[in-house]
């Protein structure tokens, strides 16, 4: 028997209650899942870009003169990621580095009258009501959602492990980075 059918075999070995927690937490994150391609999928729909990009323009509106660096913080995402999604931005001409005032080796990013125009036809991002809805639990509980996250990353993925995941449904986010699709 090949460990692959050994593996299936394993999974379909969970007790009655079990089984419902595991039906459970599989549609909980298929809803989520199809909520963030939808979400994406209707943003670039109207303006042609990611739901990654948006996302990041939003934060940009939000947030004028944000750094690389700011943009991961508030998007919850590794710099390296951030970066691939600013340079594309850049390159079509929806976002503009400017040096900062003051040090002029720090660059800040706003968004170009072409980058507010896009903004204006564009969706809210799911991401950030995901971010919202993580935010709002209970400290004990988002301890033990993202523990049992990355357990279960690590026995479904774990060749992805030291990868830097990209921004969520983002194509190449970088060196070593997971894609998103």
């Amino acid at each position: 028997m090949t460990a692959h059918r050994r593996a299936t075999l394993r999974t379909r070995r969970v007790p009655g209650a079990g089984a419902a927690d595991v039906r459970a937490a599989l549609d909980a994150f298929r809803r989520l899942v199809q909520a963030v391609r939808t979400g994406g999928r209707a943003g670039e729909r109207r303006t042609g870009l990611s739901g990654a990009q948006l996302f990041a323009l939003q934060q940009l509106a939000e947030h004028p003169g944000a750094s690389i660096n700011d943009l991961a913080a508030l998007t919850f995402t590794h710099q390296s990621s951030v970066s691939v999604v600013i340079r594309r931005l850049v390159a079509r001409g929806l976002v503009a580095r400017l040096a900062a005032t003051g040090d002029r080796r720090r660059q800040r990013l706003d968004l170009t009258p072409a980058g507010r125009r896009v903004l204006g036809r564009a969706p809210g991002a799911v991401q950030e009501r995901l971010i919202a809805a993580i935010s709002a639990l209970p400290g004990a509980e988002r301890r033990a959602l993202a523990r049992s996250l990355s357990h279960v990353a690590l026995l479904v993925a774990p060749e992805s492990v030291g990868r830097r995941a990209p921004m969520l449904f983002e194509e190449g986010g970088g060196r070593g980075a997971l894609t998103g699709r």
